[in-house]
């Protein structure tokens, strides 16, 4: 499955209507499931939980689910959005891999 077609098939499952119903959704969806993210490592992390991968994965399809109504609502695909995140990494890290120096200096 590539993007478009991901995006196509989620966005059956949305119940908004227009732009800024799409955008307001994702947004605030984003941050519901990532907070749910956080849980599960803070669990893991402090309370004696085992590290619960599967339910990660879980929690990780409905963020991509909520990028993609965001993208829908701004008139994005959701493939438009990871070349323009690429393309921002190749400016950042000519080299092609992380640099602490050029992440802490971005300007440059």
């Amino acid at each position: 499955m590539n993007f478009d077609e991901y995006q196509m098939l989620a966005q059956m499952t949305s119940n908004t209507v227009g732009t800024l119903q799409k955008v307001e959704n994702g947004i605030l969806g984003l941050n519901g499931e990532s907070g749910e993210c956080i849980d599960i490592l803070k669990k893991a992390k402090f309370q004696g939980h085992a590290m619960d991968y599967e339910k990660i994965k879980d929690e990780l399809s409905d963020v991509l689910w909520y990028c993609a109504e965001v993208a829908t609502g701004l008139g994005l695909t959701l493939e438009e959005v990871a070349e323009y995140n690429i393309n921002k990494l190749r400016k950042r890290y000519p080299e092609g891999h992380f640099n602490t120096h050029r992440s802490v200096n971005r300007d440059e």
